[in-house]
């Protein structure tokens, strides 16, 4: 199980709302060719946040984004639709999947295994959301059907999981690195 003291969840808590204000949309904060950081900011999020207050807040944080995005900054609004609702049970499924996997962490190689598992069958599911419910309910596309979504399934699906993937690998090694560094200062003293 992964327990992070109060004030560590607070830095955590602001790297993660950092990252996010940093990576996604076209804002005033955007940060160059960069991916957006939001998968993996809500899966991190079930990992290392145990407020369940937290969720809510970050998808208002998403929320006030893209509306500053579409508004004041002039970004597309193709996005904003009837479908955008699909986007909380998304994050949800990542934020989940995040809490499933701090249940099972133990610092050991195991735990790779473990989180692998959680992203990918989180991400797969939040991609089913976001994607599906962009496709079927935003009204964007004259008449979606099934065997239509399955290729643009597999096309979007991979890049979404290497973006998530990187994040969430140099949280990671962050997160190891960490670890080592407080053992080995512990052993010191």
């Amino acid at each position: 199980m992964l327990n992070l003291t109060k004030q560590q969840q607070l830095i955590v808590s602001l790297l993660l709302a950092a990252l996010m204000i940093m990576t996604r949309g076209n804002h005033f904060a955007s940060v160059n060719h960069l991916p957006s950081a939001s998968w993996a900011v809500f899966f991190m999020l079930g990992v290392y946040l145990r407020p369940m207050w937290v969720f809510p807040v970050f998808m208002g944080l998403a929320a006030g984004l893209d509306f500053a995005s579409v508004s004041a900054s002039g970004g597309s609004d193709f996005c904003t639709s009837p479908a955008y609702g699909f986007l909380v049970p998304a994050y949800g499924t990542l934020w989940l999947g995040g809490r499933w996997f701090a249940k099972h962490y133990s610092f050991a190689i195991k735990s790779l295994f473990t989180l692998s598992g959680a992203v990918l069958v989180s991400s797969f599911i939040c991609h089913l959301f976001s994607s599906g419910g962009f496709y079927f309910f935003s009204g964007r596309y004259a008449d979606p059907s099934l065997m239509e979504f399955l290729p643009r399934l597999t096309k979007y699906y991979p890049s979404s999981l290497q973006t998530l993937a990187f994040y969430i690998a140099t949280a990671a090694i962050i997160h190891i690195v960490i670890k080592l560094v407080r053992a080995d200062a512990k052993q010191a003293a």
